[in-house]
């Protein structure tokens, strides 16, 4: 039997579940089939997202449909993530590295028709900024001279700010201090522009309740306008006729589609339902590796696997607690056992190589050190010690590590761990409240530095969710940013991660990879760090499904 004909068999009761969400195809013919022929790529991006206002979301995967419908002064080289034009056609940096002009192109629309200027620009960052808003990727913007004082409360005169629209196409940025990664600072969706006017229709644009985000209500200025969104299923966007490179843009139209459960993505896939899905489970990377390997991608991929660990809870308020959570782990078992995808198992924060940084050495399964901590808090043996909860999203990966740890922590500390597990928009809602013990967490960088990783958790930041400070590691993180030696700013930050392993907020687990599935028909999908796409590089070719 041929391999097209088993996947179609074997997702035969998927594709019944999901033909409510499909557009109408051939009886003969699969929604991959339908979309190589149209023009429609079907692609799986996990869980749903919890907002498209690029400047309240907050996951890599939110990335995945706003880099769509919306784009910033420079956008990405496709095959590695270099800065190219965007909304600006060109810019020019001035010899001290301080000072970043960006000449705006006279045909950017928004997809209301109206043109996209450098008062837009302005006055999108000055809603990041503002105190109200909370944006939690507001700090990503503080490198620009005055944004953090300005953020902070200290002065309300957004003003003082490092930002000057000299005419509407031009946009001029002032720096605190050299910044060698800027631009790929200006890459990440914080950085891009709204139409504060739509936003102004819906209620106060500082308010994180404005619901001008939706179908209907949505203007960008990206590739691509959002047509729907059903939560939980699907969310659809189609080719903008405003946007000011259309004629180069190849896809007609754009299916994400919100699975959570990784095994009913696989099988969608299977049944021809998708082009691209966001994982694959972890017991079958070693069947697709044998019996389909031209469908199977492993890319790099910037990113850690880890736990959080809400420190204000009693019992894990206690770093020796904490420090034996995590060398009770065996990674390499972990990996051996659980990660075939090529998973780097580790006990840093920061993936190795990171802007040429080194990491410190980690912390390393030690079953004996981790007992020895227990029992200097009180818990020989786990004694006495409360249950613990681990919340996950829904994923069977999540559940199996989860499920792995547990053990592990049963049987080297006397811990009962328990598992518990949410829909993703409602482990987001946990995570923002606090209302957690230990939570499964990913993150991937924005930039390739190692700041991208340490800058989380300083005492300050919107993505540090587990309420550790320490004002000795925040002195770090700021001593670094004003290093201008470059290898004696990657020393100090080596040693800030020393610190914060040391502290134990967090349980590394491994660095990733990202390994999914691809139809042979999409073609443009290059591997990149971040896993990336600009979505006008894309294109797909009539083939059957595979």
């Amino acid at each position: 039997m041929g391999r097209r004909i088993l996947f179609r068999l074997l997702g035969l009761g998927l594709a019944a579940a999901l033909s409510a969400l499909l557009p109408a195809c051939s009886p003969r013919e699969s929604a991959v089939e339908h979309g190589n022929r149209l023009k429609i790529l079907h692609r799986g991006i996990g869980p749903d997202l919890a907002d498209l206002d690029p400047h309240l979301a907050t996951g890599p995967g939110d990335h995945s449909a706003l880099s769509a419908l919306f784009e910033g002064l420079i956008t990405e080289d496709p095959k590695d993530l270099s800065p190219a034009p965007g909304v600006a056609e060109r810019w020019q940096v001035s010899d001290d590295g301080l000072t970043y002009t960006f000449f705006l192109r006279g045909n950017a629309r928004w997809s209301n028709g109206d043109p996209v200027t450098a008062e837009d620009f302005l006055a999108s960052w000055k809603r990041v900024l503002s105190p109200t808003l909370q944006a939690d990727n507001a700090s990503l913007l503080f490198p620009v001279q005055g944004a953090e004082a300005y953020h902070r409360g200290k002065t309300g005169n957004f003003h003082e700010v490092g930002f000057v629209a000299p005419d509407s196409r031009t946009v001029r940025i002032t720096l605190e201090r050299p910044t060698p990664y800027f631009l790929n600072l200006l890459q990440h969706w914080v950085w891009w522009p709204v139409p504060i006017a739509v936003l102004e229709k819906y209620g106060s644009i500082e308010s994180r309740s404005n619901r001008w985000a939706r179908p209907g209500t949505l203007v960008g200025n990206g590739p691509f306008t959002l047509k729907e969104w059903r939560a939980g299923q699907r969310i659809v966007v189609e080719k903008s006729k405003t946007y000011w490179d259309a004629a180069n843009v190849q896809l007609n139209a754009i299916h994400f589609h919100t699975i959570d459960d990784v095994n009913a993505e696989e099988r969608a896939f299977r049944a021809g339902q998708l082009h691209i899905t966001e994982a694959l489970p972890l017991a079958k990377i070693d069947s697709y590796r044998t019996n389909a390997p031209d469908v199977l991608r492993i890319d790099p991929y910037l990113g850690t696997y880890f736990y959080r660990i809400n420190v204000s809870v009693p019992f894990l308020n206690s770093v020796a607690v904490r420090r034996a959570l995590s060398l009770a782990i065996d990674r390499v078992a972990l990996g051996r056992s659980l990660l075939h995808g090529g998973q780097m198992p580790s006990g840093t924060f920061t993936p190795p190589g990171t802007g040429d940084y080194a990491p410190p050495a980690g912390i390393t399964s030690n079953p004996d050190a981790a007992r020895a901590l227990m029992a200097e808090a009180g818990f020989p043996g786990g004694k006495n010690a409360p249950p613990i909860e681990i919340l996950y999203n829904n994923s069977e990966n999540h559940r199996v590590i989860a499920e792995a740890i547990q053990e592990m922590w049963r049987r080297e500390l006397g811990i009962d761990a328990r598992l518990h597990t949410m829909e993703n928009k409602s482990v987001l809602n946990a995570r923002s409240a606090g209302n957690y013990q230990i939570l499964r967490s990913g993150w991937i960088g924005d930039y390739n530095d190692p700041m991208s990783f340490l800058a989380i958790w300083r005492s300050d930041s919107g993505n540090n969710y587990t309420h550790w400070a320490n004002a000795a590691y925040d002195r770090l993180l700021y001593e670094a940013t004003r290093t201008p030696d470059a290898a004696a700013r990657l020393q100090i930050l080596q040693r800030a991660e020393e610190m914060l392993l040391s502290e134990s907020p967090l349980i590394p687990l491994y660095h990733y990879t990202h390994v999914f599935l691809i139809q042979p028909s999409v073609q443009g999908w290059y591997p990149t760090l971040l896993d990336h796409h600009p979505y006008k590089h894309v294109r797909l070719i009539d083939t059957p499904a595979q």
